[in-house]
C-alpha cells in the first residue's frame, strides 16, 4: 500500500501541492488528471523524493518517512520502492538498449552482470524490444525509447511504478505502441500512478482516478464515477472542455 498524508510543496511563495491524501491499494492502478499547473506532476515527483514535500508523510509498504525530517538513509530506502518512467525518456544516450536496462540492476542492486543481462534481454523482448537490444537512444524511436525506459523500470522489480505523463513527448503515431505496453503491464497487477492526459487511456486502464486542480485533490473515484457522472462541478468543466482529439482510446 502506498499512503501519502498531507503532502504539501511550495516553490518560494507558491504554493504548488496543499495538504494532498493519496492511498494506493497493491496492485491498483491510478491515473491522476488535472490541467496543467494542478500540481499533478509535482505530486508524483514528491513521491520518491525527486521534488522534496515541505511537509507530509509518505509510506510505501513497510517504509512511513516524516517528509520534513527525512534522513538521506531514508530517502534511499524509499526510493529503492518505486521506479520512475519520465516524460523525455532519461536514457544514457552513449549506452545500447540492452546496457541503459541494465544499469539500475548492476550499480544499484548489484546484481551480477550475466544475470542482470539475462533479465533485462526478457524485459526487452516484453516490451517488444527483443530486435533492438544493441541499438542505441539515437537510432531508436521515441516510442521505442520510452518503451526500453519502462522496461528499465520493470526490471528493478519496484513496488510501485510512477508514470509522468509517459507519452506526452511522443509523436500520435507512436502513442498507441506505448499505451499498449504500459496496459499490458497493468494486467500483471502491478501497482502504477500514472499522470496522464489521455483520457481514453486512464479510462480504459485505471482502477481509480484521481482529479486534481489548484494543488488539491478535487475528486476521486472508479473510472466511470469520474467520467460518466462527476459530482464536482470543476471536475464537469475539465472534462467538459476536452474535445475529441485531445481522448485517445485503446
Amino acid at each position: 500500500m502506498i499512503q501519502l498524508k498531507g503532502i504539501t510543496k511550495s516553490f518560494g511563495r507558491h504554493q504548488v501541492l496543499k495538504g494532498v491524501d493519496v492511498t494506493v491499494n497493491k496492485g491498483e492502478v491510478v491515473a491522476i488528471l488535472g490541467p496543467s499547473g494542478s500540481g499533478k506532476t509535482t505530486l508524483l515527483r514528491c513521491v520518491n523524493f525527486l521534488e522534496k514535500p515541505s511537509s507530509g508523510e509518505i509510506r510505501i509498504g513497510t517504509e512511513r518517512i516524516d517528509c520534513k525530517s527525512a534522513s538521506k538513509k531514508d530517502i534511499q530506502a524509499l526510493r529503492r520502492k518505486t521506479a520512475m518512467v519520465f516524460q523525455q525518456y532519461n536514457l544514457f544516450r552513449h549506452k545500447t538498449a540492452l546496457e541503459n536496462v541494465m544499469e539500475g540492476l548492476v550499480i544499484v542492486q548489484k546484481v551480477p552482470k550475466e544475470e542482470a543481462r539475462e533479465r533485462s534481454i526478457r524485459l526487452l523482448e516484453k516490451v517488444g524490444l527483443g530486435n533492438k537490444l544493441d541499438a542505441y537512444p539515437s537510432q531508436l524511436s521515441g516510442g521505442q525509447q520510452q518503451r526500453v525506459g519502462i522496461a528499465r523500470a520493470l526490471a528493478l522489480n519496484p513496488e510501485v511504478i510512477l508514470f509522468d505523463e509517459p507519452t506526452s513527448a511522443l509523436d500520435p503515431e507512436l502513442v498507441g505502441e506505448v499505451l499498449a505496453v504500459i496496459r499490458k503491464i497493468a494486467k500483471e497487477g502491478i501497482t502504477m500512478i500514472i499522470v496522464t492526459h489521455e483520457m481514453g487511456f486512464a479510462q480504459d486502464v485505471a482502477n481509480h482516478v484521481i482529479f486534481m486542480d489548484e494543488g488539491v485533490v478535487v475528486e476521486e473515484g472508479t473510472p466511470n464515477e469520474i467520467f460518466s457522472s462527476p459530482k464536482e462541478e470543476r471536475t464537469k468543466q475539465f472534462l467538459k472542455r476536452l474535445t475529441p482529439e485531445g481522448v485517445y482510446s485503446i
